[in-house]
């Protein structure tokens, strides 16, 4: 059974024009929805998005093999006849379309328990553990797909909700201000997690840390649960100078190093990469926890989730049975052996935070050589420069061995990697400048040696998958 709308329900939340009705969609029989011509399955209903670069229109007949109809915001040409039995709804705006369609989805289930999540670092890891330990204390839960986050991926993930689903954890991005608060308007979170604040896609906010903290305090304002970073310093005083002390608001606070609701004591980072231990504690008993992926980083995640479990009632042993579950999320901070070297896969994304607590869990985790093989930081507009120099020169002081830049602003980084601050790290260091990761890659291969500890990191712009081994590749070290 789904909750998709019938052919009547998505007329009446998006006010659009019905140019033919079809044998499908009037009884609930569309199966969901997809803005992909190339992937979408038997049944659903297309919704034909329009970028800079593409226009989902143009692909009308193609989808309507498979789809049972179809959202568009341009007539079809005599050059498209509508095939018989499928139904076609005109809209002016398809993206705002979509968008109403989740709205009203959401709405069918009023008093289900939304959490949203949100922060410049560790959304997505964050997202999966919350849905972790909500999903053994109250079953099946809606999560995001991958890192689907912004007003086309929101708004197709809960378009996937289900009757039996008895809460959704959605990620929430932003790139420019205003972005949460629209997605909290589609969502109707009552519960939000904001991991941290920090320097991610600074060209969409000239105002600097202080829109950005701005723009994800929305989601603050939105949920009645408010669960936040107490060691974040801008995140806490944001939350608490705003929050604190109105009666309709619940303020959960997690960290390591401040006084929090929830905080991570004892902890020990093993040395394999592949584990960390700490105790959960609220002020009263403590419990163990262990979470098998590696980094400080992800102890602030587990915490996240924890302290939302708890939010649901959940007691700090279940938060830490759900993490026993808990393997990891793909191409973020994923350990591999290969050929007698440890690659650190860090591909997915990179800023300027999360850039720097890579670098750091790959000294301590390093063996023998320190390898890093590091990608431009993008989207950070006027701030990029010093933000490459920042890193540089704060690798130029710690243990690395092999520094391997990749585009034109690491480039910058590796001149202040090259200054010899730190004399003692200076000796027989490797600095190699790359064009490219495919050029990073053969560096990287050209040079490693058994017993290197690699960390591969960069934007998703920068592709440095590429510069990951291929199959069989490993045997060539």
């Amino acid at each position: 059974m789904f909750l998709f709308l019938d052919i009547q329900e998505i007329l009446a939340a998006t006010g659009g024009r019905l140019l033919q009705s079809g044998t499908s969609g009037f009884m609930g029989s569309f199966t969901g929805v997809s803005t992909d011509s190339r992937t979408i399955g038997v049944g659903e209903l297309f919704v034909a998005l329009k970028g800079e670069r593409f226009d989902g229109n143009d692909f009308l007949a193609v989808s309507l093999e498979r789809a049972a109809g179809a959202i568009i915001s341009r007539e079809p040409g005599e050059k498209t006849p509508l095939p018989a039995g499928k139904s076609i709804v005109l809209v002016p705006d398809t993206l705002k379309a979509l968008q109403q369609m989740a709205r009203r989805i959401r709405m069918k289930k009023p008093d289900m328990p939304v959490v949203g999540v949100t922060g410049s670092n560790g959304k997505t890891t964050t997202k999966e553990l919350t849905a972790c330990v909500l999903g053994a204390r109250i079953g099946e839960v809606l999560k995001s797909r991958g890192n689907l986050n912004n007003q086309i991926g929101l708004p197709l993930n809960l378009c996937r909700l289900q009757p039996g689903h008895g809460a959704a954890v959605l990620e929430m991005g932003a790139s420019r201000p205003g972005d949460i608060q629209e997605l909290c308007d589609i969502a109707g979170p009552t519960h939000g997690i904001i991991t941290n604040i920090g320097q991610s896609h600074l060209e969409g906010f000239p105002g600097g840390m202080e829109q950005i903290a701005g723009t994800k305090l929305a989601l603050a304002r939105a949920a009645n649960t408010i669960i936040y970073n107490a060691d974040d310093p801008l995140l806490r005083k944001a939350v608490e100078d705003e929050f604190r002390g109105q009666k309709q608001k619940t303020l959960i606070s997690f960290g390591i190093r401040e006084d929090a609701h929830l905080r991570a004591c004892g902890i020990e980072m093993g040395q394999d990469g592949l584990c960390s231990s700490f105790w959960l504690s609220t002020g009263g008993p403590a419990v163990r926890a262990r979470l098998a992926v590696p980094g400080l980083f992800n102890i602030y995640n587990a915490l996240a989730a924890a302290a939302a479990g708890l939010s649901f009632g959940a007691g700090l042993e279940e938060a830490a049975g759900a993490f026993e579950e808990f393997h990891g999320v793909p191409m973020r901070y994923e350990i591999k052996e290969t050929g007698g070297a440890t690659l650190l896969n860090d591909v997915y994304n990179a800023n300027p935070a999360s850039m720097e607590e890579a670098v750091k869990e790959l000294v301590r985790l390093r063996r023998s050589r320190a390898v890093a093989v590091l990608g431009d930081m993008l989207e950070l507009g006027a701030h990029a420069e010093e933000a490459h120099r920042k890193l540089g020169a704060r690798m130029d002081v710690l243990p690395v061995d092999v520094f391997i830049a990749v585009g034109p602003m690491m480039r910058l980084a590796l001149e202040e990697f090259n200054e010899g601050r730190a004399g003692k790290f200076k000796k027989d260091r490797l600095a190699i400048a790359c064009a490219d990761s495919d050029q990073a890659a053969r560096e990287l291969m050209a040079h490693l040696r058994p017993g290197d500890t690699v960390l591969i990191k960069g934007s998703r712009g920068m592709k440095m998958e590429k510069v990951l081994p291929a199959d069989g590749a490993e045997n060539a070290l």
